[in-house]
């Protein structure tokens, strides 16, 4: 079974073909560009996202939006953490969070998928892995967030571990799963 990702990270397209690929998916990038609405909830911007590609990418197609979720900071950055990352970065989630005890700290990161169906009928999709913020930047694997984000029963960020290992543990490697799931439900498609 072929799936297109509509996206042009490259991480996310290697976390979704370490995911679905063992199970028989053939995930493959398409590039087409989807407008991101400004939203309050994941679910919302992945629905948009997915139907504003509509009839530029083949179905089946899902998209996703992720964010980080920090409780000290009241959900911030949540829905806007791509803007977030690209402003203030890592360094500036832990500035906001100086003088934060470690067991204060607490996080999740949140994934929707929003997946197209080849009879165009959306599905929503969701994993969340609950977790810590660290008090420094570790690990040179991954993207985004990944060096600040500490796992519940993993001693590693996301970004110290390799991409099987971070599959098995990360919200969007959960999403994934419920997907994959969705998808095994009769072969369907």
């Amino acid at each position: 079974m072929r799936i297109r990702f509509v996206t042009t990270n490259p991480g996310k397209i290697e976390e979704a073909r370490a995911r679905l690929g063992p199970r028989g998916v053939d995930v493959r990038p398409h590039a087409a560009r989807p407008t991101e609405l400004q939203a309050d909830t994941l679910e919302e911007v992945a629905r948009h996202k997915a139907e504003s590609v509509r009839g530029r990418a083949p179905a089946p197609y899902f998209v996703e939006d992720a964010g980080l979720f920090v409780d000290a900071l009241g959900g911030f950055p949540g829905v806007y953490s791509r803007h977030a990352f690209d402003t203030i970065g890592c360094r500036g989630i832990l500035r906001l969070l100086a003088g934060v005890p470690a067991r204060r700290r607490a996080a999740r990161f949140r994934a929707v998928i929003a997946y197209a169906d080849r009879g165009g009928r959306l599905h929503l999709f969701e994993g969340t892995v609950k977790g810590r913020i660290t008090a420094r930047p570790r690990g040179g694997n991954g993207f985004g967030f990944d060096p600040i984000f500490e796992p519940h029963g993993l001693d590693r960020t996301f970004a110290e571990l390799g991409t099987a290992e971070k599959g098995q543990a990360s919200h969007r490697g959960r999403a994934l799963d419920a997907l994959a799931k969705h998808l095994a439900v009769k072969g369907r498609v």
